[in-house]
């Protein structure tokens, strides 16, 4: 393997592929690896993103894992590190996000980086250092009702302060729309300041396309998946149909739902009433010590070669609520998680070869039980969610979709994208 350009680090496994989303569409041949690889590589690629499942974990934890990730990039040569994290900038009370940055920071003995979350194809931009999600500011999007992270404050300069001692600033919008010489004017002056991390203004695609230039040589980038697509052209590259090819798809196919996020529920309710075969998860059952994950393959066997079936976990915030109030909120997370990873390979097992999740925590359970190591990535779906090619039991398709992420349509369409 020759040294790669970009390596990226990724607090969960949707949004690993999220961020390989916008690297391929605009030129870069990536690869995700799940956790960190035990050597090199046997593939030629451009960037390489690691998934991690840090969002949720301790930050002591959170911090380990990255810098471990930190290094095995820095030892395939990568010319600059990429943080990503989620376009809501979620992770946990105590701040996931802060504390990474911070360390990945002093590892790189670096005193400046940007952060942000903006992503303006799925209705993330940053306005006057606030996040946006749609026309609603972040604490009124539904994310206030985040079973693990739930976020109540919309002020990111704030947000992160909180969870850093470095000095927090911002750079707004004025300034992004003067272009790149103007952003790297305005870093020279929080500097100066004392400022270590930027929080930047992006309303749009053209604004991420101006902070790119601004970027080149940064040892660290920490941001959503937006800012990738002003990055390879920094590298000299451009967008090429071949960065995306994937092998021919074939088997059967099936969706398995973790998520609760508004978008996933509307998913699930149009996959249902579009008449096609779906199954619900109740994780009192779990508890009460039904072998849930049997039942469920028992019900899908006769119904897969029909075409493409749901298993889903997704329900309303009050519902979640119910749940975690009876259970828990860490156990009534991980038991489903566990179930639905056993589903996972129990499809697999049954020859399906494609694989929707939906879920950041639902993903890394799944891929984690299919013993998925390495994702080749391929073309765009939706903004922010490819189909994926694993090389491992003969080879399978999966699209690995963030919570908030797709059309209502989602789970049908990815199946028609793929053939």
């Amino acid at each position: 393997m020759k040294s790669i350009l970009l390596g990226c680090i990724a607090d969960d496994f949707t949004g690993a592929t999220d961020l390989a989303n916008n690297l391929v569409r605009t030129g870069m041949r990536v690869t995700q690896t799940i956790g960190v690889p035990d050597g090199p590589l046997d593939t030629d690629v451009d960037a390489v993103v690691v998934a991690l499942k840090s969002r949720t974990i301790a930050p002591a934890e959170a911090v380990a894992q990255s810098l471990e990730a930190l290094a095995w990039l820095q030892a395939q040569g990568a010319r600059q590190i990429y943080f990503k994290y989620c376009s809501t900038f979620d992770s946990t009370a105590q701040g996931n996000i802060g504390p990474v940055t911070e360390a990945l920071m002093d590892a790189l003995k670096t005193d400046f980086t940007i952060a942000t979350p903006a992503f303006p194809d799925n209705g993330r931009t940053v306005f006057k250092g606030h996040l946006f999600v749609g026309d609603v500011l972040l604490n009124e999007s539904g994310m206030q009702n985040h079973p693990l992270t739930p976020m109540t404050d919309a002020n990111l300069v704030r947000v992160l302060q909180a969870q850093t001692r470095r000095k927090v600033g911002l750079i707004d919008h004025t300034v992004v729309a003067r272009g790149a010489a103007a952003i790297r004017e305005r870093i020279g002056q929080l500097r100066a300041q004392g400022v270590g991390v930027a929080v930047v203004d992006a309303v749009s695609n053209d604004d991420l396309l101006r902070l790119g230039p601004a970027l080149d040589g940064m040892p660290l980038v920490t941001a959503g998946s937006g800012v990738a697509i002003g990055l390879p052209a920094n590298f000299g590259l451009a967008p090429s149909q071949q960065a995306s090819q994937l092998p021919p798809a074939a088997g059967l196919q099936a969706v398995v739902s973790g998520s609760c996020s508004l978008a996933t529920n509307r998913q699930v309710a149009h996959f249902i009433h579009s008449g096609r075969p779906a199954l619900a998860i109740d994780p009192l059952r779990i508890a009460s010590g039904a072998d849930v994950a049997a039942e469920a393959l028992a019900w899908a066997g006769p119904l897969l070669q029909g075409g493409p079936v749901l298993i889903y976990s997704t329900a309303d915030p009050a519902a979640v609520k119910s749940a975690q109030g009876r259970l828990g909120v860490e156990e009534a997370g991980a038991m489903v998680e566990r179930a639905l990873g056993a589903i996972a390979r129990g499809l697999v097992e049954r020859g399906v070869r494609q694989l929707v999740v939906a879920g950041g925590e639902t993903s890394g359970a799944c891929v984690q039980a299919l013993g998925v190591t390495q994702l080749r990535i391929g073309p765009q779906i939706d903004p922010g969610v490819p189909w994926c090619h694993a090389t491992n039991d003969g080879g399978l398709h999966l699209a690995l979709k963030s919570g908030n992420f797709g059309t209502d349509d989602f789970f049908t369409k990815a199946f028609t994208l793929l053939q």
